[in-house]
């Protein structure tokens, strides 16, 4: 039996600086969920994660409101 990657999540991951943390976190073997206000760019980011073999979700989430 092996242990589940270790879950990170990472706000305004859909481009910028949050998305190289999440890159850097999924290289580092950790599941990611980025979110982001838009949803475009969190799913389009998560579908290249799963394409390079990382486990990755995107969803469009407003911190703020």
């Amino acid at each position: 039996m092996t242990s589940p990657a270790p879950l990170a999540i990472v706000t305004g991951a859909g481009r910028g600086i949050g998305a190289g943390i999440a890159q850097r976190l999924a290289e580092a073997g950790y599941a990611v969920a980025i979110w982001d206000y838009d949803g475009a760019n969190a799913e389009a980011r998560a579908a290249e994660f799963v394409a390079a073999g990382r486990k990755a979700i995107g969803a469009r989430v407003d911190e703020l409101g």
